[in-house]
Formats: structure tokens, C-alpha cells, sequence
């Protein structure tokens, strides 16, 4: 249990930390392309997108994905949408207000819809809240979370979050 609340915070403190002063249509694009590229470096197959709203700004599949990775997309972007956070923390979360469901198995959720995978992110204007998605499909979960983690990390010029011994 004081590994999943660890985790949770870490989780929140990403979603605190990365967020933008604006966000345009060039900075989809621009976000998009070094996202490509940072997957192409690190030899990853997988899905990228971002959206505004529901209106998609930048989509790539890169080698060795298939249109099954879209649909994880849609499903962690309809969960960012829903909840306002991160898929991740959802699916974290979630076991936590209604044990012993899942999103995935909870009688009243869809899950074909939704998702508690991670990839989903929100991306959050400072002082305007979240104006978009932005979502990957190809890696285990958590590591498709730490993925986008990193490539916001980039892009934004934030240092990673201090890690602690807990």
C-alpha cells in the first residue's frame, strides 16, 4: 500500500510540475516531432497523439504498431478527458474508491471506452487548465506514463522530479 501511495504522488507531482504557459498548434506539432524522435532514439514501437480538446493536432504510428494502438489512444484520451488527470492516476486511483473494482471491471464503466492504463497525460495551460491530451500506445503502461513524462520533461526544460527513498 506504501508503494501504490508513493506512486500516486509521484504521479500527481508529474502532473503539477509539467504543465505549459500556452499551448498552440505549433507546439502540438513541435511536441509531436521530438516525441517521434526521442521514440525512434530509444527504439520504441509506439503510437503518439495530440489533441486539443477532441480535435487532433498530431498523430504518429511509428514501426512495428498496428491500428490496435489507436484505439488504446482513444481510450486513455477519453479517460484524461473524463477525469481531468492522467490515465495512470486514474487506474492507480481508482481500486482505492471502490474495491475491489477496476475502471476496467467496474459494472458501470465501459471499457471499451475508458482505461486506467497509462499514456494519457492532460496537458494543463498555467491558469487556463487543461486544454488537451496528449497519449501513447506500444510500451508496458507505466512505462508509456514515464515515456511522456520525459518527453514533457524535455520539452518544457524541467528537470526531472527529485526521487526519494521512501
Amino acid at each position: 500500500m506504501a508503494d501504490l501511495q508513493a506512486t500516486i504522488a509521484r504521479v500527481e507531482e508529474d502532473e503539477r510540475r509539467l504543465q505549459f504557459r500556452s499551448f498552440s498548434d505549433d507546439d502540438a506539432f513541435t511536441l509531436g516531432v521530438q516525441m517521434r524522435a526521442l521514440a525512434l532514439a530509444r527504439g520504441h514501437a509506439i503510437a503518439i497523439d495530440i489533441a486539443r480538446g477532441e480535435q487532433r493536432l498530431f498523430h504518429t504510428a511509428l514501426p512495428g504498431t498496428s491500428a490496435h494502438n489507436g484505439m488504446w489512444i482513444e481510450r486513455k484520451k477519453r479517460t484524461v478527458r473524463e477525469w481531468a488527470c492522467s490515465s495512470y492516476a486514474v487506474g492507480l486511483r481508482f481500486p482505492l474508491l471502490d474495491a475491489p473494482h477496476t475502471l476496467e471491471t467496474a459494472p458501470w464503466m465501459d471499457p471499451r471506452s475508458y482505461t486506467g492504463s497509462g499514456g494519457g497525460f492532460p496537458i494543463v495551460v498555467t491558469g487556463a487548465g487543461m486544454v488537451g491530451t496528449v497519449a501513447v500506445s506500444g510500451l508496458r503502461h507505466d512505462l508509456d506514463h514515464e515515456f511522456i513524462v520525459d518527453a514533457l520533461e524535455q520539452f518544457l526544460g524541467i528537470g526531472p522530479a527529485e526521487q526519494t527513498e521512501g
